[in-house]
């Protein structure tokens, strides 16, 4: 039985009573409509997850007890971090939350000279918090109990003299001679992918000079929104998970 899934930051222990955050408890009480002693997932992040049951509600509060810790995870072995321009309205949510569907260890939002989208301050760290929070929700519905972390938002550029630290660089283009089955297979990727306009000509310059290869995956010009996620699918499906065990859909 496919019990409801919950994200809990509070570091969790077996046999412990909890009160759900304020989000989580709308949730449950208001949208689900849970009663008391419905049974239900909580995961921390930390890896593994509890069952739990709902032991009170009090107008928004639901308090949970705890069973025994159980070690189930649903990570990829494949560790691919996405480097996602900014994209404009939604697009961001949805790369984030399609993008933890399909396994990726952590997302860092860069701004590109392209970029539609443009966050500084106050208001970047807010939508930073809410992709991580995307992120979270994505979790729940798709298994995880290892929360990807969505990287502060920094400049492309800032982020281009970072190391690679072990990793394969690949960045999309359509006139890339290379596709990724040219290339053997890697544990460890880096994906760049661009905004709406794509890379500037010195951003791509830049990302070479970083170690990034250019591939393509096709004949076709992919929207920002779709390359990111079409790239993922293909790079867990040649070297992680997709297609070595069962996908509910």
């Amino acid at each position: 039985m496919n019990f409801p899934r919950f994200y809990c930051r509070e570091a969790l222990a077996p046999g412990a009573r909890v009160e759900l955050p304020a989000p989580v408890a709308r949730h449950a009480a208001r949208v689900l409509r849970l009663p008391p002693g419905a049974p239900m997932i909580l995961f921390d992040g930390r890896g593994g997850e509890y069952l739990a049951h709902i032991e009170r509600i009090e107008r928004d509060r639901v308090l949970a007890g705890l069973a025994d810790w159980r070690e189930v995870e649903r990570e990829s072995p494949l560790a691919v971090t996405l480097v996602q321009a900014l994209q404009a309205g939604e697009k961001m949510d949805f790369t984030v939350q399609k993008a933890v569907e399909l396994g990726v260890r952590d997302i860092v939002p860069v701004m590109s000279r392209r970029s539609v989208m443009r966050l500084s301050g106050d208001r970047a760290g807010r939508r930073v918090a809410h992709w991580q929070g995307v992120a979270a929700a994505a979790c729940e519905q798709c298994g995880r109990n290892q929360v990807p972390l969505v990287a502060p938002l920094e400049k492309l550029e800032n982020w281009l003299a970072r190391p690679a630290d072990g990793a394969l660089r690949l960045m999309l283009a359509p006139q890339a001679e290379r596709t990724l089955a040219d290339l053997p297979p890697a544990n460890k990727v880096q994906l760049l992918i661009g905004g709406e306009g794509g890379l500037a000509p010195q951003e791509v310059v830049a990302a070479e000079l970083a170690g990034f290869q250019a591939v393509r995956l096709g004949p076709r010009v992919l929207r920002t929104e779709t390359a990111g996620l079409a790239a993922l699918a293909a790079l867990q499906l040649l070297w992680g998970d997709l297609g070595k065990g069962t996908t509910d859909v």
